[in-house]
């Protein structure tokens, strides 16, 4: 029989990675919680389509990365490999749309057949937000802010650079889809084969190549800068404005670019140069086309999501856990009274350690092992008397106190 063991680009996550992990999502809720939003949550797995659909026949992650299986009534079903699909077609299918604004985060494991490497797994935990149905920049300005919040609350503020860009409106972007066409097919001989198939579907997604010949062309290919209207402009000038005036630093990087239609004005990303050449830990942007596109009428969108497993490889260190107090029966008549101590320091929001077995010195043992402050110690004598016996582990010192006052004595 083969070992076993987990399948590969996944992973068991315990200990002080899982604490980590832990910190992020308590974080994250807790920032986003406060600028008004509501948690959802979506099933792991949809409809293809609702996937498909809005992700485009040209993306990576549709073309490669999608788990999709036909369930036992013929539904062609894929599990989610993101999770904005999934809020906008609840915020479709609920009728959301009556109670606008909309504000809603999320947190939970997403899947996509990729190449492991450090921080990306085929399955990884995803925290995101999405506000839907405000049109105006400072829902924009919203955002940025609360996810730049959100990173420096897990200490990350000065490992973490603010990049930002404008894709402008539906008009801007054909302009500067027709520029960036032509250049490309003036260099079509120097681009790879993926890049070739997506110069007539998807351009834009030319511009997001990790591949280092269409690296080379990308760099000296039209800036969208420069093909921004009059009222694309104004709105990202009111963008960087606001962030202005809340002192958030940010880089405009005129190469940010999403390659999907839906996309419009504001993109960002919150990037890092500590995990290696895919240094994103953050990305955000707005979508006022997705919820039409999907069949809900024009509504406007923006929110970001953020891998949860690389943002905590950036954390120093894990939350620590409070250190527990052990419960420690001399003799077997004891043990009942062991269990009820334990059961009554719990309820009193104590971390307790009851060892099962051993003798004295063992459960001493143990109770140092697992980092305990104090010992309970439940001798047959003194629990006749209506006592217990409290050690300082640190100390040494003990002392002999009422049962009655133990919750006194301890706090």
């Amino acid at each position: 029989m083969a070992k076993l063991q987990s399948v590969r680009g996944t992973y068991d996550l315990y200990g002080e990675a899982k604490r980590k992990a832990k910190q992020v999502i308590a974080t994250g809720s807790r920032i986003v919680e406060k600028y008004g939003f509501e948690e959802i949550e979506t099933p792991i797995f949809e409809f293809t389509e609702v996937f498909s659909r809005n992700l485009g026949d040209t993306s990576d992650i549709v073309t490669k990365e999608m788990y999709c299986f036909e369930d036992r009534g013929g539904e062609s079903l894929t599990l989610r490999p993101e999770g904005t699909a999934g809020v906008v077609r609840a915020f479709i299918s609920e009728g959301m749309q009556q109670n606008l604004p909309v504000k809603l985060y999320y947190a939970g494991p997403m899947f996509r057949y990729e190449r492991p490497q450090k921080g990306r797994q085929r399955q990884f935990t995803q925290f995101g937000c999405e506000l839907l149905g405000v049109e105006a920049p400072q829902a924009d300005i919203e955002v940025i802010s609360m996810a730049y919040e959100f990173v420096e609350n897990l200490g990350l503020a000065g490992t973490v650079t603010v990049e930002i860009n404008s894709l402008g409106d539906a008009e801007s972007r054909n302009a500067y889809r027709s520029k960036l066409v032509t250049y490309l097919k003036e260099h079509i001989d120097e681009l790879s084969e993926d890049s070739k198939n997506r110069l007539e579907k998807n351009p834009l997604r030319v511009l997001d190549s990790k591949e280092e010949c269409d690296k080379q062309v990308v760099a000296n290919a039209p800036l969208y800068a420069d093909s921004l209207n009059e009222a694309s402009a104004k709105f990202f000038a009111d963008v960087l404005r606001g962030l202005d005036n809340l002192g958030i630093k940010y880089r405009v990087n005129n190469r940010l670019v999403r390659g999907l239609d839906y996309y419009s004005h504001t993109v960002f990303e919150l990037v890092t140069d500590k995990l290696g050449a895919q240094g994103t830990v953050l990305a955000g942007g707005r979508y006022d086309g997705l919820v039409e596109q999907m069949g809900g009428g024009h509504v406007a969108g923006i929110g970001w999501a953020c891998g949860v497993e690389r943002l905590s490889m950036l954390l120093d260190a894990a939350p620590t856990l409070p250190r527990p107090i052990a419960v420690i029966p001399v003799g077997e008549d004891t043990q009942d009274e062991a269990i009820k101590i334990a059961y009554k320091l719990r309820r009193a929001g104590y971390r307790v350690e009851h060892s099962y077995t051993g003798n004295m010195k063992k459960r001493m043992i143990k109770a140092n092992k697992v980092n305990a402050c104090t010992a309970v110690i439940i001798g047959s004598d003194e629990l006749s008397a209506q006592k217990i016996t409290l050690k300082d582990l640190d100390k040494g010192e003990q002392k002999t106190v009422a049962l009655a006052d133990l919750l006194k004595e301890l706090n």
